[in-house]
């Protein structure tokens, strides 16, 4: 059992981790509070389901403006500084929202402005906090830090909206917004904390140039472009989210909406409590391969099923597959990229796990007005595990990666281990 548990060497061994975990889950139940009042809130607002979906269309377009050039500041600025002036931002965004909540007649354009204030920040924050991970953890480390930081986030996943939920309704909206706003000022404090991060020697002004500059380190290494190609095929052909509430109608169950949202974010969290093996995993590529494909399977023989329990097992099977395959992309990631690309090729990765699904959203509510809610769940499955097969079949390199061996991998830990000499 002691096996399976999480390792903690990373929680040990580096303060700035746990400051910035800490900061992260405290952030993250917050950030569920908005997520799931601002729809909310919406609706009451316009009474349109068309007004709450395009949520989606508001914060998908700062997402992809912002990502790239979130990955250059992370790679020519300090990158403490910019997770701190980020995540203030987020924080003053949550007092407009709680602002316009207790006015008489609160305004619908501050709702979708913030939600897309909210989106480029969060774009320009990512990368800097996933390229300061290498900095802050050692080398060997690093898969057990991905563990950990999953496990911050599954947490979040499957107790934030519960709590979001019990806020709303019996404290109300404002309430809600006033929560998120106080766990920033919270995250802002542990984030004061950190050391300072400085731009890397060798790293790039932001700029076009610069951006191009990760885009091409990215192409040339083949087993990292699986890693981005084999989320963005998973999440874009079996993300069942959009027709969850229509099949849990077909299935005669509408009790157990709540539970299929849960089911996956459930997987993930039972694999982030049982990761202590993942370290002890060296050919990462091909578990990513086996996860995703493993992720497809699971959502497919999901959509056949009758039997509600059923379901609801098969997608939390799913969000273990989806959970290993993310700690696996994330161990690759951290221990093969230089330092100073790593804010760049983090942007780059925001972009592959974030589009997919907001994306695989829009082909699974398409797929089911055209040929039905099962055949939406149980294609999108199929066809996931198909790209992820070929795509395994024209990037060898992905399945041959093996963390012990790899000249990337290699020629980072040498440096790492010469500059602690």
């Amino acid at each position: 059992m002691r096996a399976l548990l999480p390792d903690l060497a990373p929680w040990r061994a580096s303060a700035d981790f746990r400051r910035l975990w800490l900061a992260g889950l405290i952030t993250n139940f917050g950030s569920f509070l908005t997520f799931v009042a601002l729809p909310v809130q919406l609706k009451e607002l316009t009474g349109s389901a068309a007004a709450v979906g395009a949520i989606g269309a508001v914060e998908l377009v700062p997402l992809i403006a912002f990502g790239l050039y979130g990955g250059a500041l992370a790679d020519a600025l300090d990158k403490r500084k910019l997770i701190l002036y980020t995540e203030a931002g987020q924080g003053l965004l949550g007092a407009v929202l709680l602002v316009n909540a207790v006015l008489p007649r609160p305004g619908v354009w501050p709702l979708y402005l913030v939600a897309a204030l909210t989106s480029a920040l969060t774009s320009v924050q990512r990368p800097a906090l996933d390229s300061l991970v290498p900095r802050i953890v050692a080398h060997e480390h690093l898969p057990a830090a991905a563990s950990l930081n999953s496990l911050r986030w599954t947490v979040g996943g499957v107790a934030g909206p519960a709590l979001a939920g019990v806020v709303v309704a019996y404290a109300g909206l404002a309430s809600a917004y006033a929560v998120d706003v106080l766990t920033f000022a919270v995250s802002v404090a542990l984030v004061v904390g950190l050391a300072a991060s400085p731009a890397a020697h060798l790293g790039a002004r932001p700029s076009l140039r610069s951006i191009a500059e990760g885009a091409r380190y990215a192409w040339g290494r083949k087993e990292l472009l699986g890693t981005y190609a084999v989320d963005i095929v998973a999440t874009f052909f079996a993300m069942p989210l959009a027709v969850l509430p229509f099949l849990a109608d077909e299935l005669g169950a509408e009790w157990s909406l709540g539970l299929m949202y849960a089911s996956i974010p459930a997987g993930a969290l039972l694999v982030s409590l049982t990761s202590g093996w993942t370290s002890r995993v060296h050919r990462h590529g091909r578990m990513v391969v086996l996860a995703a494909a493993g992720w497809g399977l699971a959502v497919a023989v999901a959509g056949v099923m009758r039997n509600v329990w059923l379901v609801l097992l098969l997608l939390m099977l799913a969000g273990c597959c989806d959970m290993i395959s993310g700690i696996f992309r994330a161990a690759m990631w951290n221990q093969t990229i230089p330092d100073e690309l790593r804010g760049r090729l983090a942007g780059i990765e925001l972009l592959s796990y974030s589009t997919g699904p907001q994306l695989g959203q829009v082909r699974s509510g398409a797929v089911a007005a055209w040929r039905g809610v099962r055949v939406s769940v149980w294609s999108g499955g199929l066809l996931c595990t198909g790209a992820v097969a070929l795509l395994a079949l024209f990037l060898p390199a992905l399945l041959a990666y093996d963390a012990r061996t790899d000249p990337h991998a290699v020629r980072l830990r040498e440096r790492r281990a010469g500059a602690v000499a």
